[in-house]
């Protein structure tokens, strides 16, 4: 039976997303498709041979009709010369009826020789990701291009670990800016800053431009551990309003009024001619203009209660701590054994080198991300550490950032409670 209408679709499995055939609009009596890892078009050399060609082919673009633009122009009137009509659906392209030229097609020759120089680009880049090589561009700060991928620049490397270290110290990131701006004269803003703490070139892996990671291919700035506390810290810090990570004062942004449900602001005054300043706490939104209280009080009132509670909130959890982590941990062996289980494949022709590659490359990606959801994952030791901070001792030594650091960790929000001439607090902790 011969075929009215016909599709050719053409994809590269290592550049395109898979696609059904059903994308057309149009009901299609047969759908010639290649998706090739090598120059080899087996369904189109079919069309091409057919007999009775076919009434209508559609196509996406003219570029899928071959290789290069001598093979477009070639195919293109090889179709058109049997009688078919080609329609391209994403170019404004129709073999004219009259049998003569398209007035377009010069227009759109040149659009398929760019597509293709575009794509034989990406099939590029593409080879190297396949074989976990460095993408294209400039190595980012930190690093210079070695012969086998990035090594790290003596000359800026302790910049970042300056950065890296200061932020770990006190979970600030506005800090940690500063820090390397005074100590190193490096000026970056805060975005470039979190671009840092979050860019897995430094914890040894490297991320391409399609989202896909490969892990542990140079070697890193940051270790397993610091950078899961790193994330943990941006986690946490996400939640509090804008530059309160960074206050000087650490229980800047903790602080909710339940009458009014406004966050409670630090602000300081001073007498004329006098050293002494008078540090407190209010409300600048509420509008029942609540008394503000002073900032000591409520520090001491927040020690007090945080010592008392927090071994008993943490006591209380009901939540397995390690079965996150044991899900996780089995996802991730299972995609070890994938990778495990590919050079037996191929040697067997199952699967040929580029496949395998293909193939590997997506278990690399999906290892990665369940490498990070555990490294977010709370520490195990939080009944130990809940105990010793359970001290008062231990918040009356720390300076003001560090008790910041360590509020953060363990306090979402310290709701105050007013009561005439009174006033409790009340924690809520992140767990």
């Amino acid at each position: 039976m011969p075929v009215k209408i016909a599709a050719y679709l053409y994809t590269d499995p290592r550049l395109d997303p898979p696609l059904d055939d059903n994308v057309w609009g149009w009901e299609i009596d047969r759908v010639y498709k290649d998706t090739p890892l090598v120059n080899h078009r087996p369904q189109l050399q079919e069309l091409l041979a057919q007999t009775q060609a076919p009434e209508y082919l559609l196509v996406r673009r003219l570029d899928e009709l071959g290789d290069s633009l001598m093979a477009v122009a070639e195919n293109l009137a090889t179709l058109e010369a049997a009688g078919t009509v080609v329609i391209a659906t994403e170019q404004v392209y129709q073999t004219p009826l009259t049998g003569g030229p398209h007035l377009q097609l010069p227009v759109l020759l040149a659009e398929v020789q760019t597509s293709l120089r575009q794509r034989r680009i990406r099939q590029g880049h593409a080879a190297k990701r396949l074989k976990a090589l460095p993408p294209p561009g400039k190595a980012p700060y930190g690093y210079r291009r070695g012969k086998q991928g990035y090594v790290i620049d003596r000359t800026t490397a302790p910049v970042l670990k300056a950065f890296f270290e200061q932020f770990l110290l006190y979970g600030s990131l506005r800090g940690a800016v500063r820090h390397i701006a005074k100590q190193y004269g490096k000026k970056v803003s805060a975005s470039t800053g979190r671009r840092w703490l979050e860019h897995p070139i430094y914890r040894g892996h490297t991320r391409y431009g399609d989202g896909g990671i490969i892990l542990n291919t140079h070697r890193p700035l940051l270790d397993a551990t610091e950078a899961a506390q790193i994330d943990r810290l941006l986690q946490r810090n996400s939640a509090l309003p804008g530059k309160t990570a960074s206050a000087p004062r650490s229980l800047a942004g903790l602080v909710t009024c339940q009458q009014c449900q406004a966050k409670l602001t630090v602000s300081q005054v001073s007498a004329p001619r006098r050293a002494k300043t008078y540090t407190y706490m209010r409300a600048t939104t509420c509008p029942a203009k609540c008394q503000a209280l002073p900032y000591e009080a409520l520090l001491a009132a927040t020690i007090e209660v945080i010592c008392t509670e927090l071994p008993q909130a943490v006591a209380q959890r009901s939540i397995p701590e390690n079965r996150p982590k044991e899900a996780l941990a089995s996802a991730i062996a299972t995609q070890e054994a994938i990778l495990e289980q590919l050079p037996q494949l191929v040697n067997q022709g199952i699967l040929d080198n580029t496949t395998a590659e293909l193939r590997a490359y997506g278990v690399h990606t999906e290892i990665a991300s369940l490498n990070q959801q555990l490294a977010q994952l709370p520490p195990v030791n939080l009944k130990e550490l809940a105990q010793a901070v359970s001290i008062p001792q231990f918040w009356e030594d720390l300076s003001e950032p560090e008790r910041r650091f360590f509020f953060r960790e363990f306090i979402r929000d310290i709701q105050l409670s007013r009561n005439d001439n009174s006033w409790t607090l009340r924690l809520i902790f992140r767990f």
